[in-house]
This record gives C-alpha cells, structure tokens and sequence, in this order.
C-alpha cells in the first residue's frame, strides 16, 4: 500500500469495503484510463492521450502515477530515444474489469431510462 500519511486507502477509517474501491478509483479520468487498457492491452502514454482526448497531460500523468501506485497498472520505460512509455493492467486492474463491465452495462440502462422519462415530461407539458 502507498505511504499511509499521504494516501487515505492505508487508513483504517473505512466503513465498508465499497469505501477503499471508491477511494481508489477516485478522480474523473481512471475509470477511463483502466478501462483503455483493458480494451488495447498495452497503451503508450500519447496513445493513451489520443484516447482520452479531454484530459491534460498533467492530469493523466497524475492519475497514471496514482493507478501505478495502486498496483492497478505497471508502467514499462524503455531506454529509447525518446523514452518510450507502456502501460497495462496488473492482475489487481483485471480484476476491476467485471465491476467496470457492470458500470457499463448500468450506464447504457440509464441513459435510456433518463431518455424516456424525460420525453414523457415534455409530452406531459
């Protein structure tokens, strides 16, 4: 686990379980992130921006650092020029992918759900 005065994921302060994953998944673009990789495997860091056109280079180096230091993801440096970067899941990222497919399937039920009550309150009105 990450250093305890800086991560709150070492704490003990948790109620439930749901808390540690909701605290390490924290943050708008590592849901995003994770799920690339398990789509293409292995990601390079440009690729990665390609991917997730929105997010700033610091952004997604930070939430890159903070996946690593979760042992979600690995990260491979090649001594190239310039450095090349890799990125994949660890077994602890793979095993997220169920949740996440859950959060998908969810995600697509919802969207239509909001479609069709929104419509029925325009037709009402």
């Amino acid at each position: 686990m990450p250093d305890p005065r800086t991560n709150k994921v070492s704490c003990s302060s948790y109620h439930c379980e749901i808390e540690v994953t909701l605290e390490v998944l924290r943050g708008k673009w590592k849901a995003l992130i994770l799920w690339n990789l398990h789509q293409h495997e292995v990601v390079r860091y440009n690729e990665l921006r390609r991917l997730i056109p929105n997010v700033s280079q610091k952004m997604l180096t930070q939430q890159l650092r903070d996946l690593e230091d979760h042992h979600l993801i690995s990260r491979t440096v090649y001594n190239t020029v310039p450095p090349q970067v890799e990125y994949r899941l660890t077994e602890a990222g793979f095993a997220l992918i169920p949740i996440m497919e859950s959060m998908d399937q969810w995600g697509k039920k919802y969207v239509t759900y909001y479609s069709e009550l929104e419509k029925d309150e325009a037709e009402a009105e």
